[in-house]
């Protein structure tokens, strides 16, 4: 999941300061993770050790305070009951990556990809985003090819996916949902070449840079694998120890499947 990581922390300085042009430093100092990384953690914490959702990511994200974190969310963190709140924010899509990558069947995948985004987003159009990147970096990883992606995410779950980046990068305005957000970062994966390449597109298009980033990044990872060891080197350097251990023991258990 660190494709996932690595978008987050890179989008993070463009968030609110949108560069619409690939060529950018992906690492400046004061890049860091941001929301999209603290709950996705929280999320292979649970993949890994069991528990329940709503817990794990109040308890992250009380652990990482102003990360970022919506407005409905953060009264959600504090609260002794948490509900859902019908959210169609892009929080359940940007914390999924992990879903993608764990279970060895797309029904599987799925499931659990609800299971995660319902404990806050149960609206269906929140369910759905998560459900579409989950779906996307399983593919991707079990060796589909890009096309067979597109026909999926489009035919299973309605996105349009047929405006390219640069048309994108003309009208993309700043939009927290999933609805206007996971098509885009899902067309930035299918338009790049590699995965340093998906990032940059991601970012270059505007909009909520850290999301799309982080979204479209763990699908690249699935899809590329080979990601540059100075820039895994870069995002590591930013991560708090309890994340490099979960992110290390999520890896090895990928891989061991």
């Amino acid at each position: 999941m660190i494709g996932a990581i690595i978008g987050d922390v890179v989008g993070s300085v463009y968030e609110f300061n949108n560069t619409r042009s690939k060529e950018f430093p992906l690492f400046q100092q004061n890049s860091d993770f941001t929301d999209d990384s603290v709950l996705s953690f929280a999320t292979a914490k649970v993949l890994l050790d069991g528990g329940d959702y709503a817990a794990t990511y109040q308890r992250f994200a009380r652990a990482y305070p102003n990360r970022g974190y919506g407005v409905r969310f953060r009264r959600w963190i504090m609260l002794d009951d948490p509900k859902p709140y019908n959210s169609f924010g892009n929080g359940s899509a940007m914390r999924v990556a992990p879903v993608g990558f764990a279970f060895a069947d797309a029904e599987s995948t799925l499931k659990e990809a609800k299971r995660s985004a319902e404990v806050t987003h149960n609206h269906p159009e929140g369910i759905k985003g998560a459900q579409a990147v989950a779906l996307a970096i399983w593919m991707a990883r079990k060796g589909e090819n890009k096309d067979a992606i597109r026909q999926a995410i489009e035919e299973q779950f309605g996105y349009d996916l047929s405006r390219n980046c640069d048309f994108i990068r003309q009208v993309n305005n700043f939009d927290e949902t999933c609805q206007g957000s996971v098509p885009e970062a899902i067309t930035c994966f299918l338009e790049s070449a590699d995965f340093a390449d998906c990032i940059r597109l991601s970012i270059s298009i505007g909009g909520d840079s850290d999301t799309i980033a982080c979204i479209a990044g763990g699908i690249a990872q699935a899809y590329y694998g080979d990601i540059p060891d100075w820039i895994v080197a870069e995002t590591r350097a930013r991560l708090p120890l309890e994340f490099l251990e979960i992110l290390d023991r999520f890896e090895q258990r990928r891989v061991r499947n």
